[in-house]
């Protein structure tokens, strides 16, 4: 009865610190890593990087393929995210096809840049759902700590609007 009730406990705490669907992190959980990664960089003069990935075009995914395929894709970036970070790395999805990674202890910018790359690398091989070869890209942003900001708002206000200038800088041309 107390294991069973033990149990259900444990359950319920994971169920309010990870997202339902990719089992990442959800904001909460984040925000809590980042501060204690932060206060660590703060401790012992280091470094951290924040990345931000944003799934290009998924909105027309989940309207022309459906929401049980968009669901697929997030499972599937989520799993591929995790693939390219170590375990001392944190990554969570804090929207519907928005994500976080947050990289402590970093020796230096390259280090985030070629983690960003793995992941833009890994998300841009085709996801392969019910048959049918799907591409997906991402616009990914990065922030470090201390260069870009001293506190995890600064760092995020960056790393979003470095996303928002790679989103741009990969969109085709406008015609005409």
């Amino acid at each position: 009865q107390m294991a069973e009730l033990e149990h259900r406990r444990s359950e319920l705490e994971h169920l309010a610190r990870h997202d339902a669907l990719t089992g990442l992190p959800n904001r909460a959980l984040f925000d809590d890593r980042m501060g204690v990664a932060l206060a660590a960089a703060r401790r012992d003069d280091g470094r951290l990087a924040l990345l931000f990935v944003d799934i290009d075009h998924f909105k027309p995914i989940n309207d022309s393929l459906g929401h049980a395929v968009g669901d697929r894709v997030l499972e599937g970036v989520a799993a591929r995210i995790r693939q390219c970070i170590r375990e001392s790395d944190t990554a969570a999805r804090i929207g519907g096809d928005e994500f976080v990674v947050l990289l402590p202890g970093i020796a230096a910018a390259d280090d985030a840049a070629r983690v960003a790359h793995k992941i833009r690398e890994a998300i841009g091989q085709p996801f392969v759902i019910d048959g049918r070869a799907l591409a997906v890209s991402v616009s990914m942003g990065t922030a470090l700590y201390p260069d870009d900001g001293l506190d995890a708002a600064a760092l995020a206000r960056h790393a979003d609007a470095a996303m928002y200038c790679d989103k741009a800088a990969r969109r085709p041309p406008a015609r005409g």
